[in-house]
């Protein structure tokens, strides 16, 4: 695949924590001069139907990755599996996102109540009503508080109620990661850590969590997002080389803004092998 052309391998629409429809997010990234386009909403695929109807009636080319960003739970940390390349109808996979949609719910469910006992009555509506067709996620929650309840930001919300350990946080009862990785693989997809950089742990468990991930039969490592500093760039890069693993890109998109924009400063390490490089991609033919 030529430099030339402009990936992007993680995005998110309305049917999880985005803010953009299917389709406004195909014409977000067209307008984004985006060649190939990942969508990996959290844990469902539910919105790819509508994206691939836009694309078909647009004459600009572009190639839309069905995907999907499952969550796990390793060591006590919520660690995101993306699947590229999946087959969105396998029967495998539906069966065990529809497990993941109940397990969400069940979450929802008892973060509301942890919420209402810190005074914010009602958020659990407020927080369903703000996903609309989507799945409730912690960031539903988070835009409730701000825009109803008086806290100040996205990011205080997290640091006071909704983050690891704190008063609303609530551990889900999520699959291994070898567990996604297999879910992923049986439908014909790869497997991609996500964001290695933005989980809370120090290098040493960030090795420990890349070997573990490996030996699990991952595919990939995304090496290139935002925020992510030049420093742990290189750590993720050679964790990559020295465990095999293919290097994805991805701006995690979920609305426009000025940290993160659809295929936006996504360039690998020329000495990373691309989890795309043996793709069928039309737009190298």
């Amino acid at each position: 695949m030529h430099k030339k052309f402009k990936i992007d391998l993680h995005s998110h629409t309305r049917f999880s924590d985005g803010q953009l429809t299917p389709s406004e997010l195909v014409l977000r990234a067209h307008t984004m001069q985006v060649d190939v386009l990942a969508i990996t909403d959290h844990d469902t695929v539910a919105g790819l139907d509508e994206a691939h109807a836009c694309q078909a009636g647009q004459k600009r080319p572009m190639q839309i990755i069905d995907g999907v960003e499952i969550s796990t739970r390793w060591h006590g940390f919520d660690i995101h599996i993306v699947g590229l390349n999946v087959d969105r109808k396998a029967p495998c996979l539906t069966e065990k996102l529809a497990q993941q949609t109940k397990t969400r719910n069940e979450r929802a469910a008892k973060i509301g109540e942890k919420l209402a006992k810190c005074g914010f009555e009602g958020v659990l509506e407020k927080a369903r009503s703000l996903a609309g067709v989507g799945q409730v996620t912690r960031a539903h929650f988070a835009r409730a508080l701000v825009s109803d309840y008086g806290v100040a930001n996205m990011d205080a919300a997290f640091k006071k109620y909704l983050g690891k350990g704190k008063r609303a946080s609530v551990s889900a009862e999520w699959p291994s990661i070898e567990q996604a990785i297999g879910w992923i693989q049986q439908a014909g997809g790869q497997a991609v850590l996500a964001h290695p950089a933005h989980y809370d742990m120090t290098t040493k468990w960030l090795r420990r969590l890349v070997a573990e991930y490996a030996s699990a039969g991952g595919d990939g490592i995304e090496a290139v997002f935002p925020g992510l500093n030049p420093d742990k760039q290189k750590i993720i890069a050679g964790l990559a080389v020295e465990y095999g693993l293919l290097a994805s890109a991805g701006s995690d998109f979920h609305f426009p803004s000025r940290w993160t924009e659809l295929g936006r400063n996504l360039n690998l390490d020329p000495a990373l092998t691309p989890i795309w490089h043996n793709w069928p991609l039309a737009l190298q033919h």
